[in-house]
């Protein structure tokens, strides 16, 4: 029996009109001028509303090639569920405005019957957004190609849990049919985050954040999750999707593939000038094979 997982965020995050939806996505896609490439394996995405992120998040989605991936595994951070784990989709459907995207029912069996992921009930999948943003994306991206996808609710994951569970995830990395679309905002700032590390040598606020976020991004790219993990004990900054990396960093790290993180956008909702001030940074990058 179907069971649809309806796109809840759509009328407030993102506009429920199909034809303006569609539209709106091509045009940001098109305005990157990035070329698809077949070796591009993966994608980091933010995922706020789409009149604050949704044109960073377009860098990461306008490098997918379609024509040869079968199978979309998505990873998102967990905002207002609280699990240790990594959990499953329940959902045999992720409906979009512009179109449903069928989850792969079978790969969610043979995951589960790893016996470390736990199982997110309907209400839980629909009520968080941090997939569902990267939806109309993929929706997009994949138009009339036949794609399912895998969707992983990451949720408060310890270290040891990150590197298992992307030790167990990092053999569906060395199949191209494969790809894996991780889901994180970067740093959350001000005082209604509790967050508001400032370094005066980089000048203003919205400076020293940006100076703190690239410096997570650069980690990220050298691909070492302990890096990684060591930069958040030390700054603590706020990226709400640092499990999912990590554990895409340990996925990468395990398989035999050669994968390769880059940046290509990174942007601020808006730029802090004061302690009352707040922003949240969006970074968007590509997975991409080095031949």
């Amino acid at each position: 029996m179907e069971k649809i997982r309806q796109p809840t965020h759509a009328g407030s995050w993102y506009t429920d009109n199909p034809t303006k939806l569609s539209s709106d996505l091509e045009e940001w896609l098109n305005a990157t001028g990035l070329t698809k490439s077949p070796d591009v394996r993966g994608v980091i995405a933010p995922h706020a509303g789409y009149s604050y992120s949704g044109r960073a998040a377009a860098y990461a989605f306008a490098n997918i090639d379609p024509t040869n991936i079968s199978r979309i595994f998505l990873l998102g951070p967990s905002h207002h569920f609280y699990t240790p784990k990594c959990a499953l989709s329940t959902a045999t459907v992720y409906k979009t405005p512009i179109g449903n995207l069928p989850v792969d029912v079978e790969m969610i069996k043979e995951i589960r019957a790893m016996g470390k992921f736990g199982m997110m009930d309907l209400r839980v999948d629909e009520a968080e957004h941090s997939m569902e943003m990267h939806l109309p994306y993929l929706a997009k991206v994949f138009e009339g190609n036949n794609v399912k996808v895998v969707p992983i609710l990451v949720g408060a994951v310890s270290p040891e849990n990150e590197a298992m569970y992307g030790e167990l995830l990092a053999k569906y990395v060395d199949d191209p049919k494969n790809f894996f679309s991780v889901s994180s905002d970067f740093c959350h700032w001000g005082s209604r985050f509790n967050y508001m590390h400032y370094d005066n040598t980089h000048g203003a606020i919205h400076k020293s954040i940006e100076a703190l976020d690239k410096k997570g991004m650069d980690i990220i790219e050298t691909g070492d999750p302990d890096a990684f993990k060591k930069y958040l004990l030390e700054f603590e900054n706020t990226i709400c999707g640092r499990h999912p990396i990590s554990i895409f960093l340990h996925m990468l790290k395990h398989s035999s593939s050669k994968i390769k993180i880059n940046f290509l956008r990174y942007e601020q909702s808006s730029q802090c000038q004061t302690m009352r001030d707040s922003s949240v940074s969006y970074a968007s990058a590509a997975a991409k094979l080095e031949t």
